[in-house]
């Protein structure tokens, strides 16, 4: 092995723990002292540059399309934030955005062998990517002096899983977990990312959310975690079916957006149905 190829993984790494070190204090300084909508501020370009990501690989030279994909995915973004408690206007636009993706496809038809995954794409992206990102801002808003914690528990277990994973796969990888989707990533990992998530779960409940009993938190990492890693080998199956390494390049060590939050997009749905069932 080169010396250029021994040091690549270190300094993916590097990059990768620096980016988390500018993100962080921003992320953690909007939740805890800002206004929730400081938040969602922060939470909807991303949410639109995730969406922007997924039609630029679904829907490759098409910008019109792209377009219409990311502005679908703002509705429904700023639906959910600004009307969520209003039953008739949230059902409206959740259903209509799943209609509208065959009819926008028929409109921009381009090569029939590709317009099913380009229809679906439009149904299905704005609530796969946009939506459960902004969660995370209304589960910050609407989960009381909570919120801000549970926020950080879903962060926590994508990015504990992450981590663990990582490890795991590092230095005790040996069976693969699913090859055919991603060759890298091992039983080994998978079990390391369970790990990362768990005492993640076990940090927040002491630090931050003592009175959600451990119990509770330790099975939402486990599902969680699990969710948020099947979340990872989806978005790996999708860019390796569109021919793609990376769904972008604007996360140093990380890639795009997308490849950035692809568990995330798991781990805060299940949180936020956890907090809406109990609250």
């Amino acid at each position: 092995m080169s010396e250029v190829a021994a040091k690549k993984p270190a300094s993916n790494l590097a990059l990768r723990v620096a980016s988390a070190v500018v993100a962080l204090p921003l992320i953690l300084l909007l939740l805890f002292k800002g206004p929730p909508w400081g938040f969602f501020l922060l939470v909807l370009p991303a949410a639109l540059l995730g969406a922007f990501e997924l039609f630029a690989m679904t829907h490759p030279g098409d910008r019109l399309s792209q377009t219409l994909g990311v502005l679908l995915s703002a509705v429904a973004t700023l639906t959910l934030y600004l009307f969520g408690q209003d039953v008739r206007v949230l059902t409206t636009v959740f259903v209509a955005i799943p209609v509208l993706g065959p009819l926008l496809t028929l409109v921009r038809l381009g090569d029939v062998k590709t317009a099913a995954l380009r229809a679906l794409s439009l149904s299905s992206g704005p609530l796969f990517v946009a939506v459960p990102l902004t969660l995370l801002a209304v589960m910050r808003r609407d989960a009381g002096n909570d919120g801000p914690a549970f926020v950080v528990a879903a962060l926590t277990f994508a990015w504990g899983a992450d981590t663990g994973g990582y490890f795991g796969g590092r230095f005790f990888g040996k069976h693969k977990l699913y090859e055919a989707v991603s060759p890298k990533k091992t039983v080994e990992g998978a079990l390391g990312g369970l790990l990362g998530a768990v005492i993640g779960a076990t940090i927040i409940h002491f630090l931050l959310l003592p009175t959600t009993p451990l119990w509770h938190l330790l099975g939402l990492a486990v599902v969680a975690g699990a969710l948020g890693q099947a979340g990872d080998l989806g978005e790996s199956l999708l860019k390796r079916s569109v021919g793609v390494k990376d769904s972008g390049a604007i996360v140093p060590g990380h890639g795009g957006i997308l490849d950035r939050v692809d568990a995330l997009l798991l781990t805060s749905t299940v949180v936020y149905l956890y907090t809406l069932w109990r609250h």
